[in-house]
């Protein structure tokens, strides 16, 4: 029979896809990155992509005002809150998945995220962000771009993730040669990583 400790120490990793992206085809990643013994969570936006298919969290300036994308992208927290379950989380994603999975720190599902993962992404609020997380416990970030990012370029990849260091949040750095794409020849050692994240809600219980 399971303890209380065995289901305490059970927690989701919830992960979100890009732009264009679906849930369907994050649950692959997702499942191969999930902790022995934990869920797996992939959300799916609802706003169907004008032009090229798939689904976006919010869609960017020029298609719409400002005012509108960062309403989407408020929007789109607010359903993501709604799914998210009880206990530890580990939260990450695939580009616009990723700046979503940032943005969770300054909502009330803070205090349940014990560890991020970012793949080829950028933050979308970086003057929020720095303003949250000095604020908010250090938790682990596995990060993870290419130097021929051509949709997300690596400086600015690197812009978002230097705020999380600079905070003296601990971060594990996976650059690679390819483009915005997840390097299957570092996939093992980010499992490794996220596997470590969950770890840590063990140790510290």
């Amino acid at each position: 029979m399971e303890s209380v400790r065995d289901w305490m120490d059970k927690g989701t990793l919830v992960m979100m896809h890009g732009m264009t992206g679906t849930s369907e085809k994050m649950e692959d990643l997702a499942r191969r990155l999930t902790p022995d013994g934990w869920s797996t969570l992939c959300p799916q936006a609802k706003i169907v992509h004008p032009t090229r298919g798939g689904f976006a969290w919010w869609l960017f300036e020029g298609a719409i005002s400002k005012e509108e994308s960062m309403t989407q992208m408020e929007q789109s927290l607010s359903e993501v809150l709604e799914i998210l379950p009880d206990g530890p989380i580990i939260v990450g994603g695939f580009s616009q998945g990723g700046a979503m999975a940032s943005a969770l720190l300054g909502t009330e599902a803070s205090n349940s995220i014990v560890g991020l993962v970012l793949i080829a992404t950028k933050t979308a609020r970086p003057d929020e962000l720095r303003g949250t997380i000095p604020f908010l416990k250090p938790r682990p970030v596995a990060w993870m771009h290419g130097e021929r990012d051509h949709l997300v370029p690596l400086d600015v990849g690197r812009e978002h993730i230097e705020i999380f260091e600079e905070a003296g949040w601990p971060v594990v750095r996976f650059e690679h040669e390819k483009g915005h794409m997840v390097n299957l020849n570092q996939f093992e050692e980010m499992r490794e990583e996220v596997s470590s994240m969950a770890g840590n809600v063990r140790d510290n219980r």
